[in-house]
C-alpha cells in the first residue's frame, strides 16, 4: 500500500446504514487462526476493483458476535482481494466480488462499486469494537481532501469560464477602452470576481487548517490540534459548497453554451456535486461543528476569534474601509457563538448549524482577504479582491447569523403531512 503497488478502499456505507453507520449489518466471525470471516454488502465504494494493481485492500467495518449495538460495537478489518501467500505475495482470490457499478451524475473516471463479502478472509485492525475510531483517522484526512477537491474543481471552473469570457465577443463594450468581449459586461465581471474571491477564501481556510495540523504535529500543542479539529468541518463544507456554487456560476458565464456538454462547463458542476455529500454530508459537518467542536466550551473557537481580532484591530487605522466591516462581522460571530454554546437542546443547535458554519466561513474568508491586503500594503489586486469580497459577499453573514439563532421550534412546527401538502 505504501509503495502504491496495491490500492485500498474504505467500506463504511450499507443500504440501510448511511450516515447512521451504527446500523450496519455486516458480520465478522473469528476463524480461530488470527483471521476473520467477513460477510455483508457495502455500497458507494470508490475503486472497488481495478486491473492495474496487484491487489486491492478493503478496509471494512463489521460487527463481531459480541459487539454491542451502535457504533461502539463496530470493528475494522483489512480484507484483501487476493489473500497473501507465505511470501506476502497476492495469492488465491478472496470470497468477495463487485456486484455492480453505479451510474453516477459525475466523476465517471472513478468507478463506484457495490461490494459483496461472502465469508471473505480478513484481519482485525486495531482493537475489537474500536473500528470507528480507527476509521475516523482516515475520515478526517478524507474530509480535508474532499474540501480540497471542491476548491480544485472551483479553480478549474473559474479558469474555464474566464477563458471563454475572454474570447467571446457580444455587443458593444460598455466601458472605454474595453476588450470587446463579454468580460467588459458588468454581470459577467461580477460573476468572475465572485468566483475568484470565493476560491481565495476557501483556499485560505484550507491552508490555515493544514498549517494548524502541521503545527500540532510539530509542537505537540493541544491548542493547535484543537484549532485543526475546529477548522476541519468548515474546510470540508465551505470548500465543497463553494466548489458547487462556483461551478454553477461557470455554467452561467458560458450562457447557452454552458448547457451544451461539449464546452465542458457542465462537467465541473456534475463532478463536484458529490463533494458536498460524501465523507459526511455538509449538514453533518455543520452538526459536528456545533456539537463536538464546541464540547471544549468554545475554547478553540474563542482562541481563533481572539487571534483574528488582534489582526483586524491593527488594520483598522491602515485600511478602515476593509477592516471595519470585518471587525463588525467578527463581533457578530462572537455573539452567535455565545448563543450557540448556551443552547442545551441539541435540536436548537442543529437547526442553526448550517448557517452558523457558513457564517464562520464567511467571516474567516473576509479575515484572510484582509490579511492578503495587508501583506501587499493595501494597494494592488489582492486589495481590490478584498474590497469586492467585503462589500459584496461578507454581508451574507448578517442573515446567516440571524437564521443560526432561530432555534428549532419553527422547523419542527410542521407535521410531515404539512411539509408535503400544497
Amino acid at each position: 500500500l505504501i509503495s502504491g503497488e496495491w490500492t485500498g478502499t474504505m467500506n463504511l456505507t450499507e443500504p440501510q446504514a448511511g450516515s447512521d453507520v451504527g446500523a450496519l449489518s455486516s458480520k465478522a466471525v473469528d476463524n480461530g487462526d488470527g483471521t476473520y470471516a467477513i460477510t455483508g454488502q457495502k455500497i458507494y465504494i470508490s475503486w472497488g476493483d481495478n486491473d492495474f494493481a496487484e491487489n486491492v485492500c478493503h478496509l471494512v467495518l463489521a460487527r463481531l458476535p459480541d459487539g454491542p449495538k451502535g457504533t461502539k460495537g463496530i470493528s475494522l478489518f483489512l480484507v484483501p482481494k487476493r489473500v497473501p501467500d507465505a511470501d506476502g505475495k497476492p495469492g488465491v482470490a478472496n470470497t468477495l466480488k463487485v456486484v455492480s457499478l453505479e451510474h453516477k451524475t459525475g466523476l465517471h473516471g472513478s468507478p463506484t462499486a457495490v461490494m459483496q463479502y461472502d465469508g471473505a478472509t480478513g484481519w482485525l485492525i486495531g482493537e475489537p469494537h474500536d473500528g470507528m475510531r480507527a476509521m475516523f483517522t482516515m475520515m478526517n484526512n478524507a474530509r480535508l481532501g474532499v474540501g480540497g477537491q471542491g476548491i480544485g474543481a472551483a479553480e478549474g471552473a473559474f479558469q474555464h469560464a474566464y477563458a471563454y469570457a475572454a474570447g467571446r465577443k457580444q455587443g458593444r463594450s460598455p466601458i472605454a477602452g474595453g476588450t470587446g468581449t463579454i468580460l467588459d459586461h458588468a454581470d459577467v465581471r461580477r460573476m468572475l470576481a465572485t468566483m475568484k474571491a470565493e476560491i481565495f477564501a476557501a483556499r485560505a481556510i484550507a491552508l490555515a487548517n493544514a498549517a494548524a495540523i502541521d503545527l500540532g504535529h510539530a509542537t505537540g500543542s493541544a491548542e493547535w490540534s484543537a484549532r485543526a479539529a475546529f477548522l476541519t468541518p468548515i474546510t470540508k463544507a465551505f470548500g465543497t459548497d463553494i466548489g458547487n456554487e462556483v461551478a454553477h456560476i461557470g455554467v452561467q458565464v458560458h450562457g447557452g453554451m454552458g448547457y451544451v456538454e461539449e464546452t465542458g462547463a457542465a462537467q465541473y458542476a456534475r463532478d463536484v456535486r458529490v463533494t458536498a455529500i460524501y465523507e459526511g454530508t455538509n449538514g453533518i459537518q455543520a452538526m459536528d461543528l456545533v456539537a463536538r467542536k464546541l464540547m471544549d466550551g468554545g475554547d478553540a473557537a474563542y482562541a481563533l476569534l481572539d487571534e483574528m481580532q488582534a489582526t483586524i484591530e491593527a488594520a483598522r487605522d491602515k485600511m478602515s474601509d476593509i477592516a471595519e466591516p470585518v471587525w463588525q462581522s467578527l463581533e457578530s460571530l462572537r455573539e452567535a457563538t455565545d448563543w450557540m454554546l448556551k443552547q442545551s437542546d441539541l435540536n436548537d443547535r442543529f437547526a442553526g448549524a448550517q448557517p452558523f458554519l457558513r457564517a464562520w466561513a464567511r467571516v474567516l474568508g473576509a479575515y484572510f482577504h484582509l490579511r492578503a491586503s495587508l501583506a501587499e500594503g493595501g494597494q494592488g489586486p489582492r486589495t481590490k479582491l478584498a474590497r469586492f469580497y467585503v462589500g459584496r459577499l461578507l454581508p451574507e453573514h448578517i442573515g446567516l447569523l440571524h437564521a443560526a439563532r432561530q432555534g428549532g421550534e419553527d422547523i419542527y412546527a410542521f407535521s410531515p403531512e404539512e411539509l408535503f401538502a400544497g
